[in-house]
């Protein structure tokens, strides 16, 4: 039995009030597939970069944009343990979340605890499994240390700093002035990104920071290199500075990558990476065993309140227009979550 789904449609290159809303029937899931009624979907920088044809690896327009979501498993294909039906869920997609409801693998689907409603849950996501996985499995952050992270207002930004916090970890955070008590009620020390931040990121750790993570790249990379501690590490994983640049858009990434490449060939006793939320992709069991494992532990965090939903609107997802233009508005703290 198919189903008539509800998409918002990136046509090209366009202003948000360019997006399109358009329906189209389902077909009944598949083998090994479940039907998922979307609750919430988010607007994160992927979405952002993908509306200018700036993503690294986005696919030809038109397509339906979404880069994770949370929703209820409404039907089940063969082989799928019926069970699933009525659970709620969670899923990374890079397309296809902003719906009424999508047909996924349903050995991709991660159970959401009834504690967080579909908004909150939705914010710990693509965030929450980035902030952990660079925390912990590339900067390998201990108890104890201190990192710097840029944008601390931001949705991975804001979980970062509280997956940090709950584990010992000081912090120090970039905002802006207006975004100054958000970023200080979260834990961290804050720091204004309009000013000199090397200037008062030595002030507060003259010996260096221990990790730093830099969603910005462009020319000021080269000043979260300098602020580490020796053996320190920075984790690069956007390139914010050049989103309105013309031209290739793998360029900006690929000279980002190379620049962390030569640093990790230099004997300055220092590590950079590039962090890639798809890396180990083609190993299937082992990509879907990590996401499961790790985005489990955020959300056990979340229901025991040692992080808290950095929900900032929630838009219904017919008006997907607005909510995109509220995420780049740079006003907001957390994550924008279309609601269908």
């Amino acid at each position: 039995m198919s189903t008539t789904a509800t998409e918002i449609v990136l046509p090209g290159r366009v202003e948000p009030a360019g997006l399109l809303i358009t329906r189209r029937e389902l077909p009944a899931p598949a083998a090994g597939q479940a039907l998922v009624r979307v609750e919430a979907s988010g607007v994160s920088f992927a979405e952002q970069q993908m509306r200018r044809g700036k993503y690294y690896d986005q696919p030809p327009f038109p397509f339906v944009p979404g880069y994770d979501l949370v929703g209820t498993v409404t039907a089940v294909g063969a082989d799928v343990d019926p069970a699933l039906v009525g659970t709620r869920v969670a899923a990374l997609t890079k397309i296809g979340g902003w719906a009424s409801h999508a047909v996924l693998d349903a050995a991709d689907l991660v159970p959401v605890p009834a504690a967080l409603d579909a908004a909150e849950a939705e914010t710990f996501v693509v965030n929450g499994i980035t902030a952990w996985q660079m925390l912990f499995r590339t900067a390998k952050v201990r108890a104890g240390q201190t990192i710097l992270v840029l944008g601390a207002n931001g949705g991975v930004g804001s979980t970062l700093v509280q997956l940090a916090r709950a584990n010992g970890i000081h912090v120090i955070g970039t905002a802006s002035a207006r975004h100054a008590e958000a970023v200080r009620a979260l834990g961290a020390t804050w720091v204004d990104y309009r000013g000199e931040v090397a200037r008062q990121v030595r002030a507060l750790a003259p010996g260096g920071v221990d990790a730093v993570f830099d969603h910005v790249g462009g020319p000021g990379i080269a000043d979260s290199f300098a602020l580490l501690a020796p053996h320190g590490t920075l984790v690069s994983y956007g390139t914010a500075a050049t989103k309105d640049d013309e031209g290739d858009s793998r360029l900006p990434v690929l000279k980002l990558f190379a620049r962390l490449v030569l640093w990790n060939a230099l004997p300055n006793k220092r590590n950079a990476h590039f962090f890639n939320l798809w890396a180990g992709k083609r190993n299937r069991a082992g990509f879907r065993a990590r996401i499961a494992a790790d985005l489990g532990q955020v959300f056990a965090l979340a229901v025991r309140g040692d992080l808290r939903a950095q929900v900032a609107a929630r838009i219904p997802l017919t008006e997907a227009a607005r909510a995109m233009e509220l995420a780049e508005s740079s006003t907001v703290v957390g994550k924008v979550v279309v609601v269908a």
